[in-house]
């Protein structure tokens, strides 16, 4: 699909499209629907994050809340299934998958929502590390961090499933 065709769509058509991609919370997409036409992949992002930040603390932490702890063997989405084996998170040791259920336990009570990171590109070793280091921060510093990570993997799912035509050069 095209942001294009994206922008044709009627709200219920939009949200179907792209309601997913702010994790199990479809009213990121159905408000930036009022926001089209969008002129391209940048445009939309922009649109939907801008969304986000408008949003009440208390839906962004619904939003936060319903990512999937990392590494969880539990059901989670499509999505997110396949951007954890892609950092190889679904190859864990049974040692490191102890301890980063560990380290999510102890971010969770710190920070009441589950570690958030755009693993896209990343190793499960980045992501254990970035864990660990993060559990220093501050509540409000790891709140705007989460809500910085929810945004990259919102990037990430767009690119994966929207595409830009080509432009062609004129002369």
């Amino acid at each position: 699909m095209t942001v294009g065709d994206l922008n044709i769509l009627d709200r219920e058509e939009f949200v179907a499209a792209l309601g997913w991609i702010f994790e199990d919370s479809p009213w990121v997409a159905e408000r930036t629907w009022t926001a089209r036409p969008f002129a391209n992949l940048d445009a939309l992002h922009a649109a939907m994050i801008g969304e986000l930040a408008r949003a009440p603390r208390q839906e962004q932490l619904a939003l936060l809340c319903a990512h999937p702890d990392l590494g969880t063997r539990a059901r989670i989405g499509p999505a997110s299934t396949d951007e954890q084996a892609g950092a190889g998170l679904d190859q864990l040791t049974p040692h490191e998958f102890e301890f980063l259920q560990e380290m999510n336990s102890a971010y969770r009570k710190k920070f009441g929502f589950p570690f958030l990171y755009a693993v896209k590109g990343s190793t499960k070793h980045d992501i254990l590390r970035a864990l660990q280091l993060r559990l220093g921060a501050s509540p409000e510093e790891e709140y705007d961090e989460a809500l910085r990570q929810v945004q990259r993997i919102a990037r990430f799912r767009l690119l994966d499933n929207v595409v830009e035509p080509i432009q062609e050069e004129t002369s």
